[in-house]
């Protein structure tokens, strides 16, 4: 009877190994992520992981850290993956610390602190089993692109030799200064993942527009042959997702962004002035108007004309002339659905036409109208608290009517979509992850 016992002790200890293997993995799974916790969490849609729709464990992470020119961004999104199936975005985990990269130009080993502290958020949210097969990226934006070469350069080796040590899946290629065309396209995927455009059903897709500081970008997709066909093959990119061909237009017009307009329609120059104090003197202005404004570390002293035509009059005119023959008519828009953000987001806000949390939607006569009011009320002595007012209004109403929007055409302004931020490094790491999977089974 020796033999029975021992095989009967035998199967209870593997049973137990099994159901205790069982129970510290269920415990790793649903620990919250440590983020959570932490003060700088944005937003949090881990409620939609606890729903009844919900019930799998197929799980794909993605990290992507945004380094922008004011401080560097982690965004850890967990998406959930079933077979034949779309994706659903289960949970996102934010954090983010300042300075940004290009503060360490000089000293690129300094980067390292804050990039290891980021790093240290990712393995607290990731399971450990997970890391080598979640994707871990960089993409620089505005900071690094307007450093010298060899400088950003370093920096990014820098970046690599730290993410190399990570444990986290990563090639050389997942760190790089992202330029506007693919901000453009990544911020379009977001936004049509967010509201069900990319899934392959009956919902159309949107267009998107954004205003930045340095830049102004449009994305939209194209449905007819012959004009894809008339537009430089740079501007249009073709992909695939949840095996869908879309073909987009997107461009990026570099120097077009609000602050650099601000700039060049005060008459100013982009990059360090010369010698001396900066004065500039513009028609946009309130005519008793002087003050100090900054612009890429440059400190310029700005005045209004002495009175006498009227400020919105010309201040169109200085706008007109600026943007002339600078931006491109794209066929489709009247027709088509647009999301506006950044810029004109803020504006509207500043107008009144939107609340500031919950956005809404806007015409771009609304713009046009707000721009005349508003250098009327400078006309008269009003608006002292935003001396620039008048100048942003004209120039984001001029530049969507240069960009084929007509004044009766309806935009919809959002920060969040199904309470998720539209951000383009939603898009782009789910670019990136849609792309593992696409070359994964084939």
């Amino acid at each position: 009877m020796r033999f029975p016992k021992l095989a009967f002790i035998f199967m209870f200890v593997g049973c137990l190994v099994v159901y205790l293997t069982y129970v510290k993995r269920h415990y790793d799974d649903s620990k919250p992520p440590v983020s959570d916790q932490l003060p700088q969490h944005r937003m949090d849609t881990h409620k939609q992981s606890t729903s009844a729709q919900v019930v799998s464990e197929n799980f794909q992470y993605g990290i992507m850290l945004d380094a922008g020119s004011t401080g560097t961004r982690i965004h850890i999104f967990k998406f959930q993956i079933e077979p034949n199936e779309a994706a659903k975005l289960a949970h996102e985990t934010f954090r983010a610390i300042k300075p940004g990269l290009s503060a360490y130009a000089d000293d690129p080993e300094k980067s390292k602190e804050g990039l290891l502290e980021l790093l240290k958020v990712a393995k607290d949210t990731v399971p450990d089993r997970l890391w080598s097969s979640s994707p871990l990226m960089l993409r620089a934006t505005a900071g690094l692109r307007l450093l010298p070469g060899e400088k950003a350069t370093i920096l990014l080796d820098k970046v690599r030799e730290v993410f190399s040590e990570s444990l986290f899946l990563y090639r050389p290629d997942s760190v790089s200064i992202m330029d506007g065309t693919d901000e453009g396209m990544s911020a379009w995927i977001t936004i049509n993942f967010l509201l069900g455009g990319l899934h392959g059903s009956e919902t159309p897709t949107v267009g998107m527009l954004d205003l930045g500081g340095g830049s102004t970008q449009i994305t939209l997709a194209l449905q007819d042959e012959k004009t894809i066909q008339t537009l430089p093959i740079d501007y249009v990119t073709s992909f695939q997702m949840f095996n869908i061909s879309h073909a987009l237009y997107s461009h990026s017009y570099l120097g077009l962004g609000l602050m650099s307009t601000r700039l060049a329609v005060l008459g100013g120059f982009e990059g360090q002035p010369l010698a001396g104090p900066q004065e500039l003197v513009s028609p946009c202005l309130a005519p008793d108007y002087s003050g100090q404004w900054e612009h890429a570390e440059v400190l310029y002293t700005v005045k209004g004309q002495k009175a006498g035509e009227p400020i919105y009059e010309t201040c169109l005119t200085k706008v007109e002339k600026m943007i002339y023959k600078r931006v491109r008519k794209i066929e489709g828009v009247k027709d088509m659905d647009f999301y506006a953000f950044s810029y004109y987001y803020d504006r509207a806000v500043d107008l009144g036409l939107i609340d500031e949390s919950t956005g809404g939607t806007v015409r771009v006569s609304d713009y046009i109208e707000g721009a005349k009011k508003v250098c009327n009320n400078m006309s008269a002595g009003g608006i002292k608290e935003s001396p620039f007012l008048c100048l942003d209004l004209t120039y984001i109403s001029v530049l969507l009517q240069e960009l084929d929007f007509p004044p009766d055409k309806e935009l919809k302004l959002a920060r969040q979509i199904n309470n998720v931020e539209t951000s383009w490094a939603l898009g782009a790491t789910f670019y990136c992850i849609e792309s593992l999977h696409k070359h994964g089974t084939q």
